[in-house]
Order: structure tokens, then C-alpha cells, then sequence
């Protein structure tokens, strides 16, 4: 017989600031080593809550580090998941120094971090519940000027696909923020693995409340069963059921009221069970659901809408709220008072759209190659979210691709090194590129050219070298070019020199090897490529033969001076012959007349 096993919900959770695995008490829970940040410091950690996990380090992330920090988790499978973040505080750090930041998934900001967030268990943390559809999830942490953030864990936990489920304008876009979870009546703040829940509801905290208001309510409890509690899709902890508030006859009216972010839209889950065991039958208790005085739900008879006595009812409702509070108003209209077991209230955030895959990539190459320091931050998205766009980057919403795109970067004066990538080519909507006050170096790549929507560009004040591509005459939209300040030489493209006639603001000075327009020096006569190879192989063969002239030059005076060397040596023997022939000589002038045989005078001693 085949097993097949079936694999449960996936579940990835980091210990930030951890060197090793660490498995946590009571539950054996895996927490990973900390792993996919873009930068941080880890450090000890002082625990502000009872309910955050019981983990001993944390990373926090210094201004030095940069406004916008990140974890990239990678490998996460296509689905629907609840993503929690827990706080903590830098254990050196003083109680009292309690960070303030802002906290993005995919891009969209889903939460601010209040003062007294230290002191109140449920702010202890944030989540959201979204759907990951390309296999990664990031998550960003972004500085607001109030202190440092300080992450302790990160929880990625996988629900059912239609977990909280909203119509009609719930779809796979929208991310749903937990703003607060209730559980009314008896009993302990804790989370749904206490209350031995489905694992796929997604390991939810309930913050106990005893009462609305003082003399406003009266708690009730059952250790009966519940029926249709832990049901797919929300799997709700059946013991959640077992305890409920109801109004008091002084009080008939059941309210509940919350400070709220305004101009929000809110998604309102409201939970029910009929516990009371004077209530046997329908129309024993009837009440009407107001929110913010709106009458929301008429009639709502727990009995009649669940089925039975001990039944689980719940009732959803999504609203806008343009003020400071939410108020939930149940008010008895037959029968008994009102009564109610639990309330989530969860904040509905549309996702911001998302900055051009492309143009996102040639920022990063662009980071490489100019080595930016981790002081600018240029993690995550680029663009999003809008209240964190990296620095010195502008970005404009393109409407047709509904895709953010960059249509400046201002980095000057920033200490930069580097080189200019080719891939700033991929900047397809780039307007403005200020990159001057640097010490960029290499040639400016000719892929620039292509970029034909810039209208300025300053890359004055640099190191950049070699010769002004042609390409950058084909940006028609240039008004304004500063190359002035480094170390080019060439020809300026007469496609640039042209367009100086349509009062466009060029500068070429202090590069001493540029030439040809008025202000520079004047140019050599422009050899074609072709030429310059002719005159290159030519002076290559007159070298040659200077060389081998010089080599015969040489040779020829080393056999002159062998000549007169030997001569030299040969001198005075040949002068004692020449004196010798010539007094022969003298004596046969002087004895003509007295000639003699050759026996009379013997032979004569003068060679031919």
C-alpha cells in the first residue's frame, strides 16, 4: 500500500540576529538564522511584550545603514500567506528609547510604528495577510528620524487562499493589516496554537477583553462544544466561542470604539455564538449592528443565522472611515441583550504598483558600478513606497504601463567612484542625470546616447576619459550638457557642435584634449578610421627601414675604422721602405754614368 504524505502549510520564521538555528520553548518552534537582510548590525535583545517570541537577538538597522533596509526571502511558494514582524529594543539601549519607523511588504507600506507601541502586547508586532506570487517576498524598514529600527523576528506563514474572503471587491491585489483582534469575555491573551487551532488559520493572537466600558457589559463562559468553529477557510479556534460579552439592562446598548488611522477603508469580522442557556429558540435575541451610526447588519438573530445554540455565526462587513474612530454599536431591538464573542478589525491597503523590472535592474548595476555606500539606502523598490523613494532617484508613474518608471537621478557631489555601466541605457525615461562633483572615471559609455529622452545631463567635474561618443547626437531632446572638468580628448560629434545653433547650453572646457568647436582648440585634419590605419602601417615601415638603414650605416663605419685600425698598425715599417727606395734612387741618379754589372753591384733590393 502506497502513503501518500500530504505536506503542511508552508512556515518560514527568522530569528533576526541569530548565528545558528534556535528552537524555542514550550513549542520546539524553529526560528532560521538570520539570513536576506540588505545590511543592519545585530545585536542582544530586550523583549518589550510577554507575547513576542522568546528569542535572545535581534538586528537593528542605524542611519549609517541607510533610510531603507530590507529582507529578501526568496523560494517561497506561489500562495497566500500571513507575514508577521516582531519589534524589539537594543538590550544596551535604554528603556525608554523606543523606535519610531515604517514598515513595507512588496513595496506597500502597511504600517507606522506609534509612540507606547513598547507598552501595549498587540503593538508588539504587525501583520499582513497577502498573496506571493513570485516566489520572493520583501520586506522594508524604513527610518522616519525616531531612533533605530529594530527587528526581532519575521514570520512567513502560509493560509488557505480564500482566508478572509471580502466581496465584492476582494481579489489576489489586496493586502488586509491586522489593526486589532479581540476575544471578548473570559480568558487570556494568547495566540491560536493556544487555543489548539487549525495550523492553516494562519497562528493568530487574540488580545483578551473583559469589558467595553465600566458597568457597560457582563462577561459570559461555556466549556460546552462548539459547533462550525475550526472550519475551513479561516479555521477560527473553536474555545474562542466559549466566552462572550452581553449588554447589561442599564447599558441594553453594546458598544466598542477604536482609534483608527482616517480616510481608511476597514474590513469588519464580527463573531457570534449563541452560549446563553435561557435562549432555546429563535427571536429570543434580535439586535441591529451599527457602524459609526450606520446600521450595517438588521436583525441578526444568532440562532436563525447559525443553525443551533453553540453554534459559530460570523459576520463580515467592509466600510470607509474618514475620522479618528471606529464605533461597533450592537442595540437590542427583541428578546435579551446583545452579546458578542469576538471582533478583528483589519485594514484593507490597495498595493502600491510597482517600479519597471527593467529600469530597477540598471539602478542596481548602477549601485555596483558606482560602489554607493550603504548610507543611500537603495534597497527594495525603488519608487515604492512613495513616502521612501531612494535617494537621489525621481520617479513618474507611467500610465500606460501602470508601472512606476525613472525619470531622474540626482547623485552629485556624493563622494562617488566607479564607472558608468552601459546599462544606463535601460533608463529608458530618464530626463535628468546629474553626476557631477564625483570622481567617476573611464569612458562615457555610448549606450548614453540611446537614453533619447534625456533633456540634461551633467557629468562635469570627474575623471572620465577618451573620446565623446557620436551616440550623444542623437539625443534631440538635449537642452543642457555639462562634460566640462575632465580628462576627454578628440573631436566634439559635430551632431553636438550643430545643435549649439538651437540654443542648447553645452560646456566642454578644462578637458584639455577636446577640439573642434568655438572655445576649443582646432582640430587636426579628421582622418577616417581607414586612414588612420594607412598612416599607422606607414610610419610602422619607415621605422622598419630607418632600423635597417641604420643597421648598414653601422656596419659600414665599423669596417672603415677596422681599415684605418690596420693601417695605423702598419705605418712605420712602410716608411722605412719608402726612405730606403728613395736613396736607391738618389744613387742611381748620381752613378749614371758609371754603370756596373749586376755581379759588380749585387742585386737590387726593391720589390715590385
Amino acid at each position: 500500500m502506497k502513503l501518500h504524505i500530504v505536506a503542511g502549510p508552508f512556515a518560514m520564521r527568522i530569528s533576526c540576529g541569530a548565528r545558528q538555528n534556535v528552537q524555542t520553548r514550550p513549542t520546539t518552534t524553529l526560528w532560521y538564522k538570520d539570513f536576506g537582510y540588505t545590511g543592519g548590525i545585530p545585536a542582544n535583545a530586550s523583549q518589550t511584550s510577554f507575547i513576542t517570541p522568546p528569542l535572545e537577538t535581534l538586528r537593528y538597522f542605524p542611519l549609517s545603514e541607510g533610510p531603507s533596509n530590507c529582507y529578501k526571502i526568496n523560494g517561497v511558494p506561489k500562495g497566500h500567506y500571513s507575514v508577521r514582524i516582531f519589534f524589539g529594543l537594543v538590550a544596551q539601549a535604554r528603556a525608554t528609547n523606543e523606535p519610531l519607523f515604517d514598515i513595507s511588504i512588496q513595496g506597500t507600506q502597511i504600517y507606522s510604528l506609534k509612540p507606547g507601541w513598547t507598552t501595549q502586547d498587540d503593538q508588539a508586532f504587525t501583520e499582513a495577510r497577502l498573496f506571493l506570487m513570485d516566489r520572493t517576498v520583501s520586506i522594508c524598514f524604513h527610518s522616519t528620524g525616531h531612533g533605530d529600527p529594530a527587528i526581532l523576528s519575521i514570520e512567513i506563514l502560509q493560509i488557505d487562499d480564500k482566508a478572509y474572503y471580502f466581496a465584492p471587491n476582494w481579489s489576489q491585489e489586496i493586502i488586509l493589516r491586522t489593526v486589532k483582534r479581540l476575544s471578548c469575555g473570559f480568558g487570556q491573551s494568547k495566540f491560536g496554537v493556544d487555543y489548539g487551532a487549525d495550523p492553516q488559520g494562519g497562528d493568530r493572537f487574540w488580545q483578551h477583553i473583559k469589558t467595553f466600558g465600566q458597568d457597560s457589559d457582563q462577561p459570559r463562559s461555556v466549556e460546552t462544544r462548539i459547533k462550525k468553529a475550526s472550519l475551513p477557510p479561516n479555521f477560527y479556534p473553536e474555545t474562542l466561542y466559549r466566552s462572550a460579552l452581553v449588554s447589561t439592562s442599564s447599558q441594553p446598548d453594546l458598544s466598542y470604539t477604536l482609534d483608527v488611522d482616517p480616510n481608511r477603508n476597514y474590513s469588519i469580522w464580527l463573531h457570534f455564538a449563541e452560549i446563553d442557556n435561557s435562549i432555546n429558540s429563535i427571536g429570543q435575541r434580535v439586535f441591529d449592528i451599527m457602524i459609526n451610526g450606520d446600521v450595517t447588519f438588521r436583525d441578526i438573530d444568532i440562532v436563525k443565522l447559525s443553525g443551533d445554540r453553540y453554534t459559530a455565526l460570523v459576520l463580515n462587513t467592509t466600510v470607509p472611515v474618514n475620522g479618528r474612530s471606529l464605533i461597533i454599536t450592537l442595540r437590542p431591538k427583541e428578546g435579551s441583550r446583545a452579546t458578542i464573542t469576538a471582533i478583528e478589525i483589519l485594514e484593507v491597503i490597495m498595493p502600491e504598483s510597482k517600479t519597471l523590472s527593467d529600469e530597477v535592474m540598471a539602478l542596481q548595476t548602477l549601485k555596483k558600478a558606482l560602489g554607493l555606500p550603504p548610507r543611500f539606502g537603495w534597497n527594495g523598490d525603488p519608487c515604492v513606497p512613495q513616502q521612501h523613494p531612494w535617494t537621489g532617484v525621481d520617479c513618474q508613474l507611467d500610465k500606460s504601463s501602470g508601472n512606476w518608471v525613472i525619470d531622474g537621478l540626482g547623485l552629485d557631489n556624493q563622494g562617488l567612484k566607479g564607472f558608468l555601466p552601459k546599462d544606463i541605457s535601460r533608463l529608458h525615461n530618464l530626463q535628468i542625470l546629474n553626476l557631477s562633483g564625483n570622481s567617476i572615471g573611464g569612458a562615457i559609455p555610448s549606450s548614453l546616447g540611446t537614453v533619447i529622452t534625456l533633456e540634461e545631463l551633467d557629468l562635469s567635474y570627474n575623471f572620465f576619459n577618451g573620446s565623446i561618443p557620436d551616440s550623444l547626437g542623437q539625443m534631440t531632446k538635449l537642452k543642457r550638457l555639462n562634460l566640462n572638468g575632465n580628462f576627454l580628448s578628440g573631436m566634439v560629434p559635430a551632431t553636438l557642435g550643430g545643435r549649439l545653433l538651437h540654443r542648447a547650453s553645452f560646456n566642454f572646457t578644462d578637458n584639455k584634449g577636446l577640439c573642434g568647436i568655438p572655445g576649443l582648440p582646432t582640430c587636426g585634419p579628421h582622418l577616417s578610421a581607414g586612414a588612420k590605419v594607412g598612416i599607422g602601417l606607414g610610419a610602422s615601415i619607415a621605422f622598419l627601414l630607418l632600423i635597417t638603414c641604420s643597421v648598414c650605416w653601422w656596419k659600414r663605419r665599423q669596417n672603415i675604422i677596422r681599415a684605418q685600425q690596420i693601417a695605423a698598425r702598419a705605418a712605420p715599417y712602410a716608411k722605412k721602405r719608402t726612405q730606403f727606395s728613395r736613396d736607391i734612387q738618389m744613387t742611381r741618379h748620381n752613378n749614371y754614368g758609371n754603370a756596373h754589372t749586376a755581379a759588380e753591384n749585387g742585386p737590387i733590393l726593391l720589390g715590385g
